[in-house]
């Protein structure tokens, strides 16, 4: 069956380049992204990995923890590895699993046959510290990820888990939120003081409550 969104998502223990990875283990309480790749040594993927190296600071301020895979094994992607740091400028240092019995890749569905013969697609996976599913977009193989949109996500999940707010389209951390409808809009001033803008009954926008 297809992981949907809010499904606890399947635990797995899977070889890596730094050594065995069980995933609920490696979460530990943080928001984890994993991201499948259809190959080692492959250019697309390789900015990818060098982009989510470098994004570091960026995914510790959010607490998440990235993990990535690729049907290749481990010591393929010892080499890769090198590669990456040498041509994106960087240091990749979170695991790559090594998933050359596809059981991940099955599991999650990431293998698309009809897509891209027995390798996976680029899959990409939010999970939040329950171990839920939060977030899953599948792209072609021909398109490298907007990891910018994967954090922008990310700031709007953490925000509405928090707050009775929702993020209105092209919404980026600091802009204004949309109230939900559940709350009626004398309630809704009561509880956002910074204020409400009521534009039509069921559309109501106030400053983001945790700025």
């Amino acid at each position: 069956m297809a992981l949907q969104l809010g499904d606890t998502v399947p635990n797995f223990t899977q070889d890596s380049q730094l050594g065995s990875i069980n995933l609920y283990d490696f979460a530990e309480g943080s928001w984890v992204v994993l991201f499948s790749h259809p190959a080692d040594y492959t250019p697309v993927c390789t900015t990818e990995l060098g982009e989510v190296a470098k994004l570091r600071p960026e995914w510790e301020k959010r607490n998440v923890k990235t993990i990535a895979l690729s049907v290749d094994s481990a010591e393929s992607h010892k080499g890769w590895i090198g590669d990456i740091n040498e041509t994106q400028c960087t240091l990749v240092d979170y695991p790559i699993i090594a998933d050359a019995d596809k059981s991940v890749s099955d599991l999650y569905g990431m293998i698309h046959p009809n897509a891209l013969n027995n390798l996976t697609v680029r899959s990409v996976f939010i999970i939040d510290p329950n171990k839920k599913l939060r977030l899953q977009i599948t792209y072609p193989a021909s398109t490298g990820r907007n990891f910018q949109e994967i954090l922008r996500v990310i700031d709007s999940l953490q925000l509405t888990d928090n707050h009775q707010v929702a993020t209105p389209v092209n919404w980026c951390d600091g802009d204004d939120c949309v109230v939900v409808p559940s709350i009626p809009t004398e309630e809704a001033r009561a509880k956002f003081p910074k204020g409400v803008t009521e534009i039509k009954p069921y559309l109501r926008t106030t400053p983001q409550p945790n700025r």
